[in-house]
């Protein structure tokens, strides 16, 4: 068992450093994150609710889509395959993505389903903390079929000739069945790609991944118990990398940090970093898929992917809404940890 590994700072730069060379193809269900802002008012006459005068609105990549742009923050070559609507949200997002340089030829548009969209009404003024007030969600669950589906099979198909690494993310909107997986993490083509599976649902369902990167929550669904010690841990990541015939699993846990273990029994338990600063931790767990990613496409161990994703992991939950990082970033805040 290792306990909180550290990086030298020769060793950070190198892998730092090869990250820019990487193609990353990103495969999975694309999400528009939706905020619409508003300046509390009044109570509203007609129900116990607070008015909000509307201030602004934006749409933000999301779901796998965050994974993209976390990728590409870090400066890594990026191109997305998956499914959006015939809809404005859909078009606003592509529009989002692209002008981001991250490649988006690879988008499917089905007429029949909308584009995943997260809408959240969110309150605030100027001398008030914004705080978000609900969320209303807009998707479908339905199985991709007919004509979108084969063409999703061919962007896949395509886009992994040009990728050192790819990234499948599943939120179970029903693009991610057993053919999309298997066609995503099938080494025979290319041996060498790094392969990530960062997905909700049953975690068994996918086979000969490089990494999985769930979530304790996740984690123990998929196992049918809890994971109440670092033991049980410890064993729960044994049984997911033989279950899904993986090289590696890291689990996020929050405010209590992530352990990772690789198939030579190699055991890494990290502590949050960040206890004071946490504003959102909304999408952290996007950007440790991110960044563990890059730094095994860079040669980097898992446990040296698990230090520098939880140091990421730690900046990214200071901001509010799904946030990002650079290198720079990175490399700073380790140089800052390290001198304490």
């Amino acid at each position: 068992m290792r306990s909180t590994p550290w990086l030298a700072p020769d060793r950070l730069e190198i892998l730092l450093s090869g990250i820019g060379s990487q193609h990353v193809l990103v495969v999975g269900d694309m999400v528009a994150d939706e905020y619409i802002y508003g300046t509390p008012q009044r109570i509203s006459r007609e129900a116990p609710v607070v008015i909000l005068e509307f201030n602004r609105r934006s749409i933000l990549p999301g779901g796998a889509t965050n994974v993209a742009v976390n990728l590409r923050a870090l400066g890594a070559s990026v191109s997305v395959v998956g499914v959006i609507g015939d809809d404005e949200s859909g078009r606003e997002l592509g529009a989002a993505l692209a002008g981001m340089g991250i490649g988006t030829t690879g988008l499917v548009v089905d007429p029949d389903r909308p584009t995943s969209t997260k809408t959240r009404i969110v309150g605030g003024g100027v001398q008030v903390v914004q705080q978000q007030i609900v969320r209303i969600d807009r998707m479908s669950s339905d199985p991709l079929a007919g004509a979108p589906k084969d063409k999703l099979l061919r962007e896949v198909a395509l886009a992994r000739l040009e990728a050192t690494a790819l990234i499948l993310s599943d939120y179970e909107h029903g693009v991610i069945d057993p053919e999309v997986g298997s066609l995503c993490l099938e080494k025979s083509r290319h041996p060498g790609l790094v392969t990530t599976v960062d997905a909700h649902g049953d975690l068994f369902r996918f086979k000969g991944m490089t990494l999985a990167t769930p979530n304790q929550p996740e984690a123990e669904a998929t196992l049918g118990r809890p994971l109440r010690n670092v033991d049980d841990l410890c064993v729960g990541c044994a049984e997911l990398i033989a279950g899904m015939q993986a090289q590696g699993v890291l689990i996020t846990r929050g405010s209590q940090g992530m352990v990772a273990l690789d198939r030579n029994n190699s055991f890494t338990d990290l502590p949050a970093l960040n206890h004071v600063e946490v504003r959102d931790a909304t999408g952290a767990g996007d950007t440790v898929a991110a960044v563990a990613t890059l730094i095994l496409g860079s040669g980097g161990t898992l446990d040296e992917a698990a230090v520098i994703g939880n140091v990421a992991a730690s900046l990214v939950v200071r901001h509010f809404g799904a946030a990002t990082v650079s290198r720079h970033d990175i490399s700073r805040a380790m140089h800052e940890l390290e001198g304490h």
